[in-house]
């Protein structure tokens, strides 16, 4: 029926108290609404930055972590991201100004104004993790050659995606341990394959700006994660609820069923 022994120190979802089942949904449910967020900021922030804003494709990884020697940063973010942000017409405006030289007197009688009404109010420099646009020496930075994200931006992520993966797969391979599943050995490869899904996530940002191709990479072990997430979180939530436990798992030990407390 199984295919090694039950170890001694496993309980399933039905058997834990009934407190302990409503603190697992409550934090299954938060953990999948925080995980959906993510991904649709992953999908706004790198999307369109190969001229086609429905989709995220792999030249869209490529530009947002090695650049393009097509336009400039802030030519991509206005043509993906921010392509919302503003008017067509004052977009065509910017651009227009960059291929024409992006000089001070053109950005002072043309550019300025557009810029003060449509983008400081997030990029007025007060948001360390965003572009400041304020002045033209600001600006200037932006309208160089686009070489995608900046080493120190990339460790800066890095930190924060590897604590925050970790710490959120750890707690949903804590609940889902709880899951009854065999073969064990499946349950193990899914408990851990997310892990490997983050180191090969965060060391391909850094080898697709040196080597293009490796962006499959990104989108591959970001696809694992999310697998991973959904599948351990259908799975958990069945069997907290749902799932009725196989006869030699309801006897074993003579043990009293654990529902209430």
């Amino acid at each position: 029926m199984t295919d090694r022994p039950i170890h001694r120190m496993y309980l399933h979802f039905q058997e834990l108290p009934l407190s302990r089942r409503f603190l697992y949904t409550g934090t299954l449910l938060v953990l999948a609404a925080g995980y959906a967020f993510a991904l649709l900021y992953i999908y706004t922030s790198h999307s369109g930055h190969d001229g086609n804003a429905i989709t995220l494709s792999f030249q869209d990884i490529v530009i947002a972590y090695s650049g393009s020697d097509e336009g400039t940063r802030l030519e991509s973010a206005l043509h993906g991201p921010m392509s919302g942000m503003l008017p067509r017409q004052d977009i065509v405006k910017i651009v227009k100004w960059i291929n024409d030289g992006a000089t001070k007197a053109d950005y002072e009688s043309n550019v300025s104004t557009v810029i003060d009404r449509y983008c400081l109010s997030c990029h007025d420099g007060s948001n360390p993790h965003l572009s400041n646009l304020d002045g033209y020496e600001n600006l200037k930075t932006v309208v160089d050659r686009d070489t995608g994200m900046d080493i120190f931006t990339l460790v800066r992520v890095s930190h924060i995606h590897l604590f925050g993966l970790t710490f959120i797969f750890f707690i949903m391979g804590l609940i889902f341990s709880h899951a009854f599943l065999r073969p064990v050995w499946f349950k193990c490869a899914v408990v851990i394959a997310p892990f490997i899904g983050i180191a090969v996530d965060v060391s391909s940002w850094y080898i697709t700006k040196l080597f293009n191709p490796f962006a499959v990479f990104v989108m591959i072990s970001g696809a694992l994660m999310a697998a991973c997430f959904a599948y351990m979180w259908v799975v958990s939530l069945y069997q907290i609820w749902f799932y009725k436990m196989p006869d030699y798992l309801t006897e074993r030990d003579a043990r009293p069923n654990r529902t209430i407390g």
